[in-house]
């Protein structure tokens, strides 16, 4: 598909969308990178890519939630990924309404953009949050949807929304369902990346709870499979969950870290940042079989080998870290 295929990335600065903007530059493609405007003009981790990647693709700047900026950035596209979403969960319960704006009117955008415009393939972005706290595992795609949290509702109605246009109108979606991603440019607003600047930094390691198990995939990896699922004629209509099949505690996460930074940290939990106990979702395993099957996808980076490039990362960056402010 490559071949100078355009190709617009919505979110793309964020964390993921900018491995996958890297990795669709490498691969070939002509890319336009959709990112939130702002008065600074800056592009948060698009302006930490390497100079060769930067100078080669197009910034558009402009708000996902107003459609006539989303229907100009898809304007001339092949193929679509949409990733712009407000995905902070402690942030979901102060502001609920700019989840529904942002995640749930953004992908109408997007998705009435494409339609418009007659895209060849559209990558919808889920999260594996939608499947609240697992009643079975591995977690299939038949599994049912939970909104235990406002950012998880807003993800199962933007689920839901492009499906329809799916159904309705024939547009050629695929959802991928991310398991948590981790890896390098990911802020301290996740987990992983809160866990080793504390360990590098502080004599205290400040937690919500040790005890939920979270399926981690490499971010290396999370970008394989958008752009195996945008190549794969057979998954248009489907959804499909990107995860590892394995699942870790948080706890468990904490000492591998500790052993990784050769430090012996005490950790606290602390009540007050917990989330509300119907909300917390405890358990997230995928089963990524469907995505073997449909796209031949499947996680080539161990959990271990992922957590040491982290550390170098945070290790080489530490301006980008406030160790000291943690909301996990």
């Amino acid at each position: 598909m490559p071949n100078g295929t355009s190709v617009l990335v919505t979110g793309a600065a964020g964390f993921i969308g900018s491995h996958l903007v890297e990795r669709l530059v490498r691969d070939g493609w002509m890319v336009r990178a959709f990112a939130h405007y702002n008065a600074a003009n800056y592009w948060h981790n698009l302006e930490r890519l390497d100079r060769d990647i930067r100078d080669a693709i197009e910034v558009v700047a402009g708000d996902i939630a107003d459609p006539f900026s989303v229907n100009n950035a898809v304007a001339g596209q092949e193929v679509v990924f949409h990733l712009a979403s407000l995905i902070a969960i402690p942030y979901s319960y102060i502001a609920p309404a700019t989840y529904v704006a942002t995640n749930v009117t953004g992908t109408l955008n997007v998705l009435q953009a494409c339609r418009d415009h007659g895209v060849t393939r559209l990558v919808h972005t889920s999260t594996s949050e939608v499947y609240g706290t697992a009643q079975y595992v591995p977690i299939d795609e038949q599994h049912p949807l939970v909104g235990q949290s406002p950012y998880s509702a807003s993800k199962i109605a933007a689920d839901k929304l492009a499906e329809s246009f799916h159904r309705s109108y024939e547009l050629p979606v695929v959802t991928v369902r991310p398991f948590n991603t981790f890896g390098p440019r990911q802020s301290a607003r996740a987990v992983i990346p809160t866990i080793i600047c504390q360990a590098l930094t502080l004599n205290e390691i400040h937690l919500g709870s040790l005890d939920p198990v979270r399926d981690f995939t490499f971010v290396d990896d999370t970008a394989d499979g958008f752009v195996a699922a945008a190549a794969c004629d057979q998954a248009v209509g489907e959804i499909v969950n990107l995860g590892t099949g394995e699942g870790v505690s948080i706890g468990e996460v904490v000492a591998k870290v500790l052993e990784l930074v050769n430090r012996d940290v005490r950790v606290r939990t602390d009540e007050g940042r917990v989330r509300p106990e119907a909300s917390e979702v405890m358990r997230l395993i995928s089963d990524n079989g469907k995505a073997r099957r449909l796209t031949g996808w499947t996680p080539q980076v161990s959990f271990d080998t992922g957590l040491e490039r982290v550390i170098d990362y945070i290790r080489a960056h530490p301006e980008q870290y406030k160790a000291e402010i943690y909301n996990v």
